[in-house]
């Protein structure tokens, strides 16, 4: 497997070829501390994946693999905290934190090789994690990647979330049900807290979609669906309610 490293601190880019060189799988077909080199290399090295820090000196890794549009596998590396990249809006992107654990890194080279997971982004989805940085907010629309495809929403869009068994389904006004390989909470903390309520365990609700609140602790959402409220939120759900009084 050919891996293409784009990073320009000179002392995590030589403990990451020090693991590298420990894979006998692994050729590192080049390296670049600057987008400009990077640009010039990456169409000739051709790797099956790069290793990319987002922010470099003379600009944004994100901006030049949406220009260059590669077929390749990405996993960034980076210093942005882990709800920042989760909030990254898109998908279940490849990253791996700063400080790098060697365990860890060895393990999501492993998968990459063996292809159990896809690192793989197109163009619109590395301008909205681009955007995002830019204006750090609780983002307008989100990436879902379910086991077919991926689907781009507008938050707006979504009426209520099921968490289920380390699965979320998502309901929306315009699409079927989708499904996604991540919990519940991951999505709590992505959505805005001004429209999302965790009313129950295993619901997320968009509270602009709420039909009517019976007394005996349920929700009526838009679309007919009844939801439970847990009685440690039925405060938060009647105080959201008073509000239209």
């Amino acid at each position: 497997m050919k891996i293409y490293l784009l990073e320009d601190e000179h002392n995590i880019y030589l403990y990451i070829k020090s693991l590298l060189d420990e894979i006998p799988y692994v050729q590192v077909v080049g390296h670049s501390p600057t987008i400009a080199e990077a640009e010039r290399e990456l169409i000739v090295a051709k790797p099956d994946l790069i290793l990319a820090d987002i922010q470099l000196k003379d600009g944004s890794s994100l901006s030049l693999l949406s220009k260059l549009e590669l077929d390749v596998s990405i996993i960034f590396i980076t210093a942005f905290n882990q709800y920042a990249i989760e909030a990254l809006n898109i998908g279940a992107i490849g990253y791996l934190l700063k400080p790098l654990v060697a365990n860890t890194f060895m393990e999501t080279i492993e998968k990459c090789y063996r292809k159990n997971t896809e690192f793989r982004f197109n163009s619109m989805q590395l301008n909205m994690a681009e955007n995002y940085l830019k204006s750090p907010a609780k983002p307008k629309r989100i990436a879902l990647r379910t086991f077919e495809y991926t689907q781009i929403l507008n938050v707006e869009d979504i009426l209520y979330c099921h968490g289920d068994k380390g699965y979320t389904t998502f309901y929306t006004k315009d699409t079927n049900p989708m499904m996604v390989s991540k919990v519940l909470k991951h999505f709590e903390a992505m959505l805005p807290d001004s429209d999302f309520i965790r009313c129950h365990q295993s619901y997320l609700i968009n509270v602009n979609y709420i039909k009517k609140y019976y007394k005996d602790g349920q929700l009526e959402m838009t679309d007919g669906k009844l939801i439970p409220v847990s009685s440690r939120k039925k405060e938060v759900i009647l105080q959201f309610l008073n509000e239209f009084n």
